[in-house]
C-alpha cells in the first residue's frame, strides 16, 4: 500500500469517513428516461418513412439507405438508454413495488432489436408504448406523478413526463 493510502486509512480509523453509495458507477443522480422516449419514436418515425417511399422515386435507394441507418442507430439508441436505466439506476426495491419492470425491459431491448433486424411498423407501436411504460414506472419510483402529453412528432403520440 503507498503511503498516501496508509495516511488515509489511519486517518478513516480515527475520524471514521462515512460510506458513500451511490447507485451508479458516478454517482450523478441524473437519470431521465426521456431519451429513451425521444429514440423509440425516431425508430417508429423512420419505419414510418421507409414504409412511405416510393419505388419510382429517383432518391429510394439514397432515403432508404438513410433512414434504415437512422432506424437502426436510435433503435441501439433506445437499448443503450434502457439498459442506463436498468443497470444504474432501477433497484431491488423497484422490481419488488413494480414486478412488471423486468418483462418490461426485456421487451424493449426485443422489440428493438426486431425493429433494427426488420421494417416492421407494429413492433416500433410496441417499443414506443412499452418505453413509456417504463417511463411511467422510473418516476412513479421517485414518487413523481406522470402525465401523458401530446408527442410533438409527425408519429403522434404520447409522451410521459413528470406532472
Amino acid at each position: 500500500m503507498n503511503i498516501s493510502k496508509r495516511i488515509i486509512s489511519v486517518f478513516d480509523k480515527i475520524v471514521g469517513f462515512p460510506v458513500a453509495k451511490a447507485h451508479c458507477d458516478i454517482p450523478c443522480g441524473i437519470y431521465d428516461p426521456y431519451i429513451a422516449q425521444y429514440a423509440a419514436y425516431t425508430v417508429l418515425r423512420m419505419t414510418n418513412l421507409i414504409t412511405g417511399l416510393e419505388k419510382n422515386d429517383p432518391e429510394y435507394d439514397h432515403k432508404l439507405s438513410r433512414y434504415t441507418a437512422t432506424k437502426d442507430e436510435f433503435a441501439e439508441k433506445t437499448k443503450h438508454e434502457i439498459r442506463i436505466l436498468w443497470g444504474d439506476y432501477f433497484k431491488e426495491e423497484h422490481e419488488k413495488d413494480y414486478p412488471e419492470i423486468t418483462k418490461l425491459v426485456w421487451k424493449a431491448m426485443k422489440l428493438a432489436s426486431q425493429a433494427r433486424q426488420h421494417i416492421d411498423e407494429k413492433a416500433a407501436n410496441e417499443l414506443v408504448e412499452t418505453v413509456l411504460r417504463i417511463a411511467e414506472i422510473f418516476w412513479a419510483t421517485k414518487g413523481v406523478s406522470t402525465k401523458r402529453i401530446t408527442a410533438p412528432y409527425p408519429t403522434g403520440g404520447e409522451l410521459v413526463i413528470p406532472a
